[in-house]
């Protein structure tokens, strides 16, 4: 058996696919590179947030500016949130991910790919285990991860 680098962890993150990237047919583009960055799909789902889900989902950001208009993109058509797993997932699905706006993405990363603007940027992603233990329960009961 090799041995694990003790600083590698298999963790669990969420990931969605916001309106824009499914409207544009880029969901199986995107898982297709989250596999090949060996992350695991271990629950997933296509539906339409309500804005009472979507003002729950983000009410981390209520008092921002822009918490308004993320709530009315993120409702504006389906999403797919994604359960992915692996090691160091988190810090991995962010690198694929690329920063969030696009223009500074580092070449090959989702964001730099597919995403059009800072607003509309085709992907969500965990940043810590515990905003990801909690998103991930916003979307999945535990019986639903496989």
């Amino acid at each position: 058996m090799p041995l694990r680098n003790e600083f590698m962890a298999t963790e669990r993150t969420l990931t969605i696919i916001k309106p824009d990237g499914v409207a544009a047919g880029l969901t199986g583009a995107i898982l297709a590179k989250l596999e090949q960055a060996q992350l695991t799909i271990r629950g997933i789902r296509r539906l339409r947030l309500s804005t009472a889900q979507a003002e729950a989902f983000y009410a981390v950001h209520r008092e921002r500016k822009f918490f308004g208009d993320l709530v009315r993109f993120m409702t504006e058509g389906p999403v797919v949130p994604v359960v992915l797993e692996g090691e160091n997932a988190i810090a991995r699905l962010r690198e694929i991910m690329g920063a969030t706006d696009p223009s500074k993405a580092a070449e090959g990363t989702i964001r730099k790919l597919y995403a059009s603007n800072i607003e509309r940027n085709v992907i969500h992603g965990s940043d810590a285990p515990e905003t990801a233990r909690q998103e991930i329960a916003f979307f999945f009961a535990e019986a639903d991860l496989v």
